[in-house]
């Protein structure tokens, strides 16, 4: 096991936990901004989160812009939870630091971007599918390399 962790590289570590400390940070933002639409648009999903002075209003499931909000944020938890684990083992393949660092990098800002075009600023395609594959062609990539190392 030492000597696993002697193929991690400082500086390609010291990327990959500034990089997923900033996806941590865009995911809680998430949150933020689906309770920012619902509170803009009065749509809440809890009976209790409902303004007292409406009598008889009831909770809403389907706002579109509150959805939306919440499909990204649904798509964050689907490829960048993977990303963190798969980037994590990646660095015991001793990768070349060049592309590790940029492997990293192009997750990360490729899910911002996935986010902006997606919930914030909404972009037509290709734009998010653009973003969202270049991360998870990234992800997949350090995926089949660290099995193919472990093989």
């Amino acid at each position: 096991m030492t000597s696993l962790l002697q193929n991690i590289n400082d500086e390609v570590l010291r990327t990959y936990i500034f990089w997923v400390a900033v996806l941590v940070v865009k995911m809680l933002a998430m949150s933020l901004l689906t309770g920012r639409q619902r509170f803009r648009k009065k749509v809440f999903a809890n009976p209790e989160d409902l303004p007292p002075a409406k009598k008889g209003a009831t909770p809403k499931f389907d706002d579109p812009d509150v959805e939306r909000v919440r499909r990204a944020h649904r798509n964050d938890l689907e490829n960048i939870l993977p990303f963190f684990t798969v980037g994590l083992l990646y660095m015991l393949t001793n990768p070349e630091p060049f592309i590790a660092i940029n492997l990293f990098r192009a997750v990360a800002v490729a899910r911002i971007l996935h986010t902006i075009v997606y919930a914030v600023v909404v972009i037509p395609q290709p734009a998010r599918g653009l973003s969202w594959g270049v991360a998870y062609a990234a992800t997949a990539y350090m995926a089949v390399k660290t099995a193919l190392f472990f093989l």
